[in-house]
């Protein structure tokens, strides 16, 4: 087995389907330490009624704790959607080594111009038609269900 940047988002996504079960937009994240998953999460804005439970706050949380550290500076963050400016902020602060995502948010992610640490390497459209097509069935559905 090919441990890659395909193989971690292959996790991510699993996450962002599981998300979808429980009824929150489907964004997974991982992060990996080391060659390790060291925390995953998806969104959970929904079942948390909290604006901030994003995957990649949640996962950030959770590596932090992992590693007891304020700082992922030796870490990589697989994500299946470009972050938002809430997500970027606090991934500067954290001084994330690298961001690998798939699909891009032309509406509110990094691409609009937000920065992230000098040092954090930016990887974007790993696995990008997969994790379109978790979102585009998921917004699908949710509006044949109104």
């Amino acid at each position: 087995m090919k441990i890659d940047d395909n193989y971690f988002m292959k996790q991510a996504l699993k996450v962002a389907n599981d998300a979808i079960i429980k009824g929150e937009v489907p964004v997974g994240a991982v992060i990996v330490f080391n060659g390790k998953v060291i925390a995953r999460a998806h969104n959970q804005t929904e079942n948390l009624k909290d604006v901030t439970a994003h995957a990649e706050i949640l996962s950030i949380t959770s590596a932090s704790n992992f590693l007891n550290s304020k700082f992922l500076k030796r870490c990589t963050m697989y994500v299946t959607l470009e972050p938002c400016i809430m997500c970027v902020g606090a991934l500067y602060l954290a001084q994330i080594e690298r961001l690998v995502y798939a699909a891009s948010d032309v509406k509110g992610g990094i691409s609009r111009g937000i920065k992230l640490h000098p040092k954090t390497r930016i990887t974007s459209g790993i696995m990008k038609k997969e994790s379109e097509k978790i979102l585009k069935n998921f917004f699908q559905r949710l509006r044949l269900k109104k």
